[in-house]
């Protein structure tokens, strides 16, 4: 009768412990509105881990990451949880702290060798992703130094050398690996590719060094025949002291200057056009005409070294005269040349009629930066007359 009274007494209590559940709402409940964010506060439901773990808000996985770090556990067991944990955020695609994890493990030092080989090698696979290859190559090297046979780890380096462009290494890695598992596709797909990769390079290592040849022969014959003419290429150094024509220092002068190189050759210009050699020996100049009057310039791309000056100014000052020109004053025949002789200030007229390889040979023409360059003026002009004022004037 006792039991029986008991039992009552439960099920009442029972009833009326629903009946208050369909008053009261449980305070401790997950909301309809945010039972999804409190899930994913639940260790075992979270899609991620948070970056930073607040006991106060992850009190659970605060719990957990404390078991994970327990130093008082053996070492074998704590670098197994943080492997563990860096697998969680392999998963993730959090390779940075994936790294950090299976770094900590490493540092445990534990003597399971087979635990600190697929440490290593899932360190590389994180450092792999992050295009960390040089790391990833020495994780795996590492972990071959403990396991020689390890799969992972022999795939990982080929992979990574193959990366980093390092075909024969990449190669050998694949000839140890498939010498254990000589049935491995992974290890024959990339051993294929290593192979075909490296005879890639070589060719174009071939094509290269051929092509540098060919060209170091084009200037090498191209330096040849500008020395051949006696033209003076412009190099860098300090002019001689002013006041002094002495011919000592002129000739000092000349021979510092005339030292051909290929720097020489380089032209400053934004077209990036340099002098050539044609098929028939003759040289064509990047050539800059200046018209300090209107601060205008015109530049020709080849000019023949045979060609006179007129045949070019006829062209360019033709029917059609520059819309600079405003007074229309700039016809072939009503124009002077001049070259600038900068380090004894003396200007050098030229005759129109000049072909441009004799200016280009005469004793103080110095080609500047791989091109030329001339000073147009219209004869009897008064801007000519106050160019031309207190300047040394010469001719060829």
């Amino acid at each position: 009768m006792a039991s029986s009274a008991v039992h009552s007494d439960s099920d009442d209590g029972m009833d009326e412990l629903m009946d208050k559940f369909k008053t009261q709402r449980y305070k401790n409940g997950f909301s309809e509105d945010n039972w999804e964010e409190e899930f994913n506060k639940v260790p075992m439901f979270m899609k991620t881990a948070p970056e930073e773990i607040d006991p106060r808000e992850y009190p659970e996985l605060a719990c957990l990451q404390a078991i994970v770090h327990d130093e008082d556990r053996p070492p074998e067991e704590q670098a197994q949880s943080l492997k563990d944990e860096g697998n969680s955020f392999f998963k993730e695609k959090n390779y940075e702290k994936a790294i950090l994890s299976y770094t900590a493990g490493l540092k445990k030092k534990c003597g399971d060798q087979d635990l600190n080989t697929v440490l290593l090698t899932n360190r590389a696979a994180a450092h792999f992703y992050l295009g960390n290859m040089r790391s990833a190559l020495n994780d795996a090297a590492a972990a071959k130094k403990i396991k020689p046979d390890h799969l992972k780890a022999l795939i990982r380096g080929a992979q990574c050398c193959i990366e980093l462009r390092n075909f024969a290494e990449a190669t050998q890695w694949c000839d140890e690996g498939l010498k254990a598992h000589p049935t491995d596709k992974t290890l024959q797909e990339l051993r294929a590719a290593a192979d075909k990769h490296k005879r890639a390079a070589d060719r174009d290592a071939r094509k290269a060094k051929a092509k540098e040849k060919k060209l170091h022969g084009v200037k090498e014959a191209l330096l040849a025949a500008i020395k051949e003419r006696g033209i003076k290429l412009f190099q860098s150094v300090k002019p001689p002291q002013r006041g002094s024509d002495s011919e000592d220092e002129t000739e000092g002068s000349s021979a510092a200057i005339a030292e051909l190189s290929l720097d020489g050759l380089s032209s400053q210009e934004a077209t990036g056009a340099q002098v050539f050699l044609d098929e028939q020996g003759s040289l064509h100049w990047p050539v800059f005409f200046l018209y300090p009057e209107h601060q205008q310039s015109d530049f020709i791309s080849a000019f023949c070294e045979s060609n006179c000056f007129i045949d070019h100014l006829a062209v360019m000052f033709g029917e059609e005269l520059p819309p600079w020109d405003t007074d229309r004053k700039y016809h072939p025949q009503n124009l002077q040349l001049f070259f600038e002789d900068v380090v004894k200030e003396t200007l050098y007229q030229v005759d129109p009629e000049t072909t441009l390889l004799k200016v280009l040979q005469h004793k103080r023409f110095f080609v500047k930066a791989g091109t030329p360059s001339f000073i147009v003026l219209v004869k009897g002009s008064s801007f000519c007359k106050q160019f031309l004022t207190g300047k040394k004037i010469l001719g060829l």
